[in-house]
């Protein structure tokens, strides 16, 4: 097949992901709502949801707008960039925004009629669950490659433009991308842990009654945080990892231009250029083959359903995998780099870094579901030191948590050290690219999480028939392992990816190498280490402030609404969503400025100390990432243990023990770390990495 007609089939890939989730959008569309009170509720959880966006959308049109007129203006005289990389950042925080936007709309219609499916069964109840997820994977692979492909079609018909400038101004997009992203999970985690955490603390520990009961004001808003968080936050933190691993592998791969090798094997001299972009498009073809096979039998195991279609997925990407990239390229070439090493690199090689990314992107997931999964050693380890107290019951989350640091540290490590040996920096680079391939359906599974979440607490609300909330809390327990999954292959993917970009800004910056004897290297080693502190104190202030004003708003309901408390008035669910929704857009701002003024300014005083920073938050944010996300989610899925009657040393503990108010502190503190700062510390090192990546051509 020749280079040009491939280049042409990429963004067609992506509009076919675009055209299958409209299919699955109006499928999901057509199906029954249910009761009036259940139309109700969902349009409610709806409302709050789009008016979140709105509101997020306004203040990031003005930030897109004003780092567009400076990107712009800086790289209007730069021979290796121009003006255009402006379009690349708008068009990037466009295609991040609107899958978000997508993703949470149908998520929003496919909560209720997941409840009425589960008055029929399981079965279908978990069609509709994952067909409202396929839409959110669909949406942003699609998107994503769409956008980097006609960019890259429209910049390189610019014949007086070299390939290397074409990548440079390219990775606008990803900055917009990353932006976005940033906003997105740091407002939609403040959004929903507010929300969460004040549902929970007014409703179980003061008020005596469920978190999804239908008197608690703040129901609607913790529905809605599902949503703005776990769904859209998700979505665009993989949208960023997605097209930043193809954009730092594009880079890294634009060495190879001119080589001899490529003038006569593979497909030509960019094949190496636009390899990532062909697996990416590969993989939307293999997510949405993998997404039939996710089905069902009424009594089944929904978790069986949803392996075979994402681990299916997978094994079929691995073997087309292989079958492109020998074909795309030369058997074998050497090339020198920058920094003036010698590597010799073949396509076998190649093809093996990219099985190492999708195997430690599997690894780390599974990893991740055991240190959080319920009945598992390290959550009931906790649950029975919840009998003694709270202090007991977060000294042992902190050292869960802790601990679950090693085996994905020790994974990075050897994928780190693996495609190095086999394609040295663009091995890293394009191992990010493996783990990110099948993204379409892994991103499915991971936001049919917070819609069967949404179905249980509807079902709750409209006090239907207890199998029904039986079935969903089924679907729901699938999901916090596929959720716990998906932010262990979140963070695997982040740091592959700051890790290809890292190596693209070193290569653009023309950066030899990073000598910690250096002392402003050293500086910036320190200073990038600090940043996922700072950037978490700052996230977990805001839930808190946040929660605050939530549980004051839910006492304050119960004492003034006459009759809320029996049940025979309804709660202002409105002034809940509100008071999330301002605190969400007043507080993300300080963090999201954090990540992009940081870089620039350290920058432009030594390049060198640049990739100290770099290093630095790398390391230091990956690891905090991990040991925020799986503290936190063995903290809740403690509590639920507990919740369920678990027997602790011959007694019975429940709902409403000493253990269980012990284990409900405990998720507390740890709903912040798992839905707010661990998560944004993704996007906090990919960021980072954008930006410098972006700079590189001003202080190289």
């Amino acid at each position: 097949m020749d280079l040009a007609l491939l280049t042409w089939l990429v963004p067609v890939s992506g509009v076919l992901a675009l055209l299958y989730a409209f299919s699955r959008a109006q499928w999901v569309g057509k199906q029954e709502v249910g009761t009036p009170l259940m139309a109700e509720l969902a349009q409610a959880i709806a409302e709050g949801a789009r008016a979140f966006l709105r509101q997020e959308y306004r203040v990031l049109v003005i930030f897109v707008a004003v780092v567009a007129v400076l990107l712009a203006f800086a790289n209007m005289s730069q021979p290796e960039s121009s003006w255009m990389i402006a379009i690349s950042f708008v068009v990037g925080a466009f295609c991040s925004a609107l899958a978000g936007f997508i993703g949470m709309t149908v998520a929003t219609k496919a909560n209720v009629r997941t409840t009425q499916a589960a008055r029929t069964g399981l079965a279908p109840a978990l069609n509709v669950a994952f067909s409202g997820g396929l839409v959110m994977g669909l949406s942003v692979v699609g998107l994503g490659v769409l956008g980097l492909g006609v960019l890259f079609l429209a910049y390189d018909a610019m014949t007086v433009w070299s390939i290397t400038k074409v990548i440079g101004v390219i990775s606008g997009f990803s900055l917009g991308a990353s932006s976005i992203a940033l906003f997105a999970r740091v407002g939609g985690g403040i959004y929903t842990k507010a929300a969460d955490v004040g549902a929970d603390l007014a409703g179980k520990v003061y008020e005596g009654i469920p978190e999804d009961d239908p008197r608690n004001p703040a129901t609607i808003a913790d529905n809605v945080g599902d949503n703005v968080g776990d769904v859209a936050g998700m979505g665009a933190d993989l949208f960023e990892s997605y097209v930043g691993s193809i954009i730092g592998t594009m880079v890294l791969g634009s060495a190879f231009i001119s080589l001899p090798a490529f003038a006569s094997g593979g497909m030509g001299d960019i094949s190496a250029v636009i390899l990532p972009l062909v697996l990416a498009g590969v993989g939307i073809l293999v997510s949405i083959a993998g997404s039939l096979f996710v089905k069902v039998k009424e009594g089944g195991n929904p978790q069986h359903a949803l392996n075979i279609g994402e681990f299916g997925a997978a094994g079929l990407m691995a073997v087309l995998a292989y079958f492109i990239i020998t074909i795309m390229l030369p058997e074998t070439w050497n090339h020198t780099s920058w920094n003036g090493v010698t590597t010799e690199y073949t396509s076998l090689g190649v093809f093996w870094a990219v099985l190492i990314g999708l195997a430690a992107g599997t690894i780390i997931g599974l990893v991740t579901e055991y240190y959080t999964a319920t009945g598992k050693g390290p959550v009931t380890g906790i649950a029975h030191q919840s009998v003694t107290g709270s202090a007991t019951n977060i000294i042992a989350g902190l050292g869960v948590g802790m601990f679950s640091t090693g085996i994905p540290a020790v994974v990075l490590a050897l994928g780190i050290i693996g495609a190095f040996a086999f394609a040295g920096l663009y091995g890293i680079a394009i191992a990010a690219v493996g783990m990110l391939s099948v993204t379409g359906i892994q991103l499915a599974v991971d936001a049919y999480g917070p819609i069967s979440d949404n179905a249980g607490g509807i079902a709750e609300m409209a006090e239907l028939p207890p199998e029904v909330r039986e079935r969903t809390d089924k679907l729901d327990a699938v999901g916090n392992t596929t959720a716990a999954i998906g932010k262990g292959f979140a963070i695997g993917s982040a740091a592959l990816t700051a890790l290809g970009l890292f190596a693209a800004f070193m290569q653009q910056a023309q950066v030899p190498n990073i000598d910690v004897a250096n002392p402003n290297i050293l500086a910036g080693l320190l200073l990038g280490a600090m940043l996922p502190y700072v950037f978490s104190a700052m996230a977990m202030g805001a839930v808190g402030r946040a929660a605050g004003d939530m549980i004051k708003e839910v006492g304050r309901q119960f004492a003034e609404i006459p009759g809320l408390r029996e049940g025979t008035a309804k709660p202002d669910h409105e002034r809940c969503v509100e008071i999330s929704t301002k605190a969400a857009i007043r507080e993300m701002v300080a963090p999201g400025l954090l990540a992009v003024i940081v870089p620039v300014v350290i920058g432009f005083i030594d390049k060198s100390m640049l990739g100290g920073l770099l290093a630095g938050v790398t390391v230091s944010g990956v690891l905090f990432a991990i040991f925020q996300s799986n503290a936190g989610g063995a903290w809740d899925n403690a509590k639920k243990m507990i919740e369920s009657g678990i027997m602790i040393d011959g007694t019975q503990h429940g709902k409403g023990s000493e253990a269980h108010k012990a284990a409900v502190v405990g998720d507390t503190v740890g709903d912040p770390l798992k839905d707010t700062s661990g998560p944004s510390l993704n996007i906090l090192i990919k960021l980072i990495a954008v930006v410098a990546l972006v700079i590189a051509p001003l202080i190289a």
